[in-house]
Order: C-alpha cells, then sequence, then structure tokens
C-alpha cells in the first residue's frame, strides 16, 4: 500500500483546512469529541480499512497495521501520524487508485467539502461495494451549528475547525445521496446530545 495514489475532493474549490493536528488539540473539548467520533465508528472498523482525513491517525490506534492506510492533504499532520503510528500507512491523496476497501472511514470531513455529493462518490470508489463492506462518516448535524459556533467562540471546540465548515447537512440529504449512488443505510444515529451523527451506508 505504499504507492497507493487517492484522488481527494479537496483540491477543486475548497477553502485550505488548517492543519488537523492542530484542530484536534484547540479548544478544550477537541480530544473528548475526537474520542467520541472514534467510539461512533470502532463497531463498523472490519477488513482493510481506508481513513480518508485521517489527520494525525487516531484512528490507526483500534486497526491493525497491515490492514490500515490513512490519507490526508495535509503532509505536516501525515509526519505526525507516521511518528505515532509507525508501523501504519499514511500518504498523500493523489490520481486514482483502484485499491478497494472493507470498510471506508471518513471522520469530520464531509463539512469541509465545497462537494459533499462528489466526497461519498469518491469514498464508494474505494468501497468493495458488497454487503459486507461499508463507508462510515460522522459529521456535525446542521439543528446544532449554533451549539459549534458558541462553543468554538468560548474555546471548547476548534475554532479554525468550526471556521472552515462548508456545509453541514442533516441526516435527510446524506440519505438521498446515499440513495443516488445506490448505498443502502444500515445505520443512522445522532450522538453527543444530537450535536454529531454517524451514517454507515452499504452497497
Amino acid at each position: 500500500m505504499e504507492g497507493s495514489k487517492f484522488h481527494s475532493p479537496f483540491s477543486q474549490g475548497s477553502k485550505p483546512r488548517t492543519k488537523m493536528a492542530i484542530q484536534a488539540s484547540e479548544g478544550l473539548l477537541s480530544p473528548f469529541l475526537c474520542h467520541k467520533r472514534l467510539a461512533a465508528v470502532r463497531p463498523y472498523l472490519q477488513g482493510r480499512v481506508l481513513d480518508f482525513g485521517c489527520g494525525s491517525g487516531a484512528l490507526a490506534k483500534y486497526v491493525a497495521s497491515g490492514h490500515y492506510l490513512g490519507v490526508d492533504i495535509d503532509s505536516e499532520s501525515l509526519v505526525q501520524a507516521r511518528t505515532n503510528y509507525p508501523k501504519h500507512h499514511f500518504v498523500l491523496p493523489t490520481p486514482s487508485t483502484k485499491e478497494k476497501f472493507d470498510t471506508v472511514v471518513a471522520l469530520a470531513v464531509i463539512e469541509h467539502v465545497s462537494d459533499p455529493f462528489g466526497l461519498l462518490v469518491t469514498l464508494k470508489g474505494y468501497s468493495l461495494n458488497s454487503q459486507s463492506s461499508c463507508i462510515v462518516i460522522t459529521t456535525p448535524h446542521p439543528s446544532m451549528r449554533w451549539v459549534h459556533s458558541s462553543g468554538a467562540a468560548l474555546g471548547l471546540f476548534s475554532k479554525h475547525a468550526n471556521e472552515e465548515h462548508q456545509a453541514l447537512l442533516g441526516g435527510d440529504k446524506l440519505k438521498v445521496f446515499g440513495s443516488e449512488l445506490g448505498l443502502k443505510v444500515s445505520v443512522y444515529r445522532r450522538f453527543l446530545f444530537g450535536t454529531n451523527q454517524r451514517i454507515v451506508y452499504f452497497g
């Protein structure tokens, strides 16, 4: 997997992201939020896992090194990820690949891209698209935007992450996107008192 190449929906029209390693530590409650997002997806990790938008690689802790690949546009975050998990593989996204994964994960990523449907198309392209494979996404819920904005202003959450949100999608929109791509929703739940949501698709 060292030579894996990935297309990135961040590369066209998206706002530049602050270093993901900074976002993860900025704000008093950011480490807690990261822990809760990881807990929300851990039950669905199986087989070979693609961690799309991996940041400093926190998800790698829960996946065997030979079954994990982390991808991120931020080279400095990847340096930190490789330091934290030297046996795991982390790469920058470059032109597309035919490599497929049993589990494709995007934690707090879709709200940062200008084309969220395009991101889901990209993620589907890396999925095996079988009854045993899945795509797992977490993202803030739009009805709780005020919580994220207020918390960022108070220093509880990452100010940069909040400022760089491009669109917050509700469950209905996420389900419509999946339906348009022939993906079925096996799980949809809100967590963290409704401020975040988890959706699991399978093909």
